[in-house]
């Protein structure tokens, strides 16, 4: 009996490796310019093959501390994060500067101290207002990914301009294309652009917060304005240079052309989705998909302008 129990006991310890072994993210630190790391995530969608790793995180070890920019979609991926991050330095986590609200980017706030953690006021109401809802969404997407996953909403607010921090030089950016709130950070120190979210590259942008197709992409023109040399987009691969702008550009470009002249035609939502689409974007990931979410998302109110323009005619 003795050597049943210890029998279970060792079947029941292996279990609960092997079931911690199926949780790791396996999360590659890069170095991509000075002192700049970027883990990089895949151009899918959410789903459990990936564990909701679609992301780019990136951290940036200064002479006192380290800042890191987005914390991943669960408690999981924060904890392998702040884990690996040990790996390359010792010096402590001082600033969590988190881009927007949407949960592949801050549902690993748990993993660091609250008070760390930082953001736009505007991220911080709508992960407040939204962030129950995104939890339910993943935790159905995600299973077990996201066990023990909570909403952690930042404690501090962000004073969008350039500064020394940690003696680095940083300067943070407000803008709002994608989510309504976004924060983008250039280290000037390096030469490199953290834009988050407001650029994908390789893998279709999503668009269920955006204020609207024309500001996203003049946005994305000051953006491309700036001095820098690396490009961290939210989604993709890192790049020297501008190529992802001229992507996005030409993306989004056709996106609110499609929309509006099918608005203009009177089309419907589904006829919409099964639109064709150019083959020059076939590189990009999950394109379809991100279509079929777009018109969701966006075509009512290009139904709205085309019937006005006819009102307005007639």
């Amino acid at each position: 009996m003795r050597y049943l129990i210890l029998l279970l006991i060792s079947l029941a310890l292996g279990c609960h490796v092997a079931l911690a072994d199926d949780y790791r993210y396996a999360l590659q630190p890069v170095e991509i310019a000075q002192g700049v790391w970027l883990f990089e995530g895949v151009t899918e969608d959410f789903a459990r093959d990936n564990g909701g790793n679609i992301v780019n995180t990136a951290f940036i070890v200064t002479d006192a501390g380290v800042i890191v920019f987005d914390t991943g979609p669960t408690r999981r991926y924060g904890e392998q994060m702040r884990e690996t991050i040990g790996t390359v330095t010792d010096l402590p986590v001082t600033h969590v500067f988190l881009s927007h609200h949407h949960p592949d980017h801050v549902f690993g706030n748990q993993a660091f101290d609250p008070e760390s953690l930082y953001a736009l006021e505007g991220t911080i109401q709508r992960l407040a207002e939204q962030g129950d809802d995104f939890s339910d969404n993943l935790y159905r997407a995600l299973g077990d990914w996201m066990r023990g996953t909570e909403v952690v909403l930042p404690t501090r607010g962000i004073t969008p301009g350039r500064m020394t921090l940690d003696g680095r030089d940083i300067e943070l950016i407000a803008m709002s294309g994608h989510s309504g709130a976004d924060l983008v950070l250039l280290d000037h120190t390096a030469g490199v652009l953290l834009a988050a979210d407001l650029v994908f590259y390789q893998r279709a942008p999503t668009t269920p917060h955006t204020p609207g197709l024309d500001v996203w992409r003049e946005e994305l023109r000051e953006l491309e304005a700036l001095d820098f040399r690396y490009l961290v987009p939210g989604h993709g691969p890192v790049v020297e240079g501008t190529v992802p702008f001229e992507q996005m550009h030409d993306y989004l470009g056709w996106l609110d052309d499609t929309l509006r002249e099918a608005a203009r035609q009177g089309l419907t939502a589904s006829e919409v989705m099964a639109l064709p689409i150019p083959e020059r974007f076939d590189e990009i990931a999950v394109a379809r998909h991100e279509l079929i979410r777009s018109v969701s998302h966006l075509y009512g109110r290009y139904e709205r302008e085309a019937l006005a323009l006819i009102s307005e005619g007639g």
